[in-house]
């Protein structure tokens, strides 16, 4: 019966510490300048805005989106995605690329697009409401 409490306290120290692990693995930062992405060496998510004045190259039969972001310093780093570009890129206020820097170049994984709100610059009124 004790050989039964030790496995069972054994087996919930093993998966506690893999969910620690696990845990540490998927800690991905946000990381605004450039210069610090292209030093790291794991997985990060930059955040910046799409380069308008550089061209960007849309390969369909490679499935290739590649594009040249900024950072708020001014930084510009070359992004490649093996997918297709996201519907709203050319609108987008601003992007959010989760990758690696590597080879002179960020592998974008995915990209995420924040458009301006349908609501931005539009003048709330107060409706006056009146009691009886």
């Amino acid at each position: 019966m004790k050989n039964k409490y030790l496995f069972g306290g054994l087996i919930i120290v093993v998966f506690l510490g893999f969910m620690a692990y696990l845990f540490t693995q998927s800690n991905i930062k946000y990381e605004s300048d450039f210069a610090k992405v292209m030093k790291e060496e794991k997985v990060v998510k930059a955040t910046g805005s799409w380069v308008k004045d550089k061209s960007y190259v849309l390969d369909t039969q490679n499935r290739i989106f590649s594009f040249y972001m900024e950072d708020a310093q001014g930084h510009q780093m070359k992004v490649i995605y093996n997918g297709s570009m996201p519907n709203n890129f050319a609108s987008a206020q601003s992007i959010v690329v989760t990758g690696e820097y590597k080879d002179g170049s960020f592998q974008a994984s995915n990209i995420l697009t924040k458009c301006p709100s349908k609501y931005e610059g539009q003048n709330v009124q107060a409706v006056k409401t009146s009691t009886l």
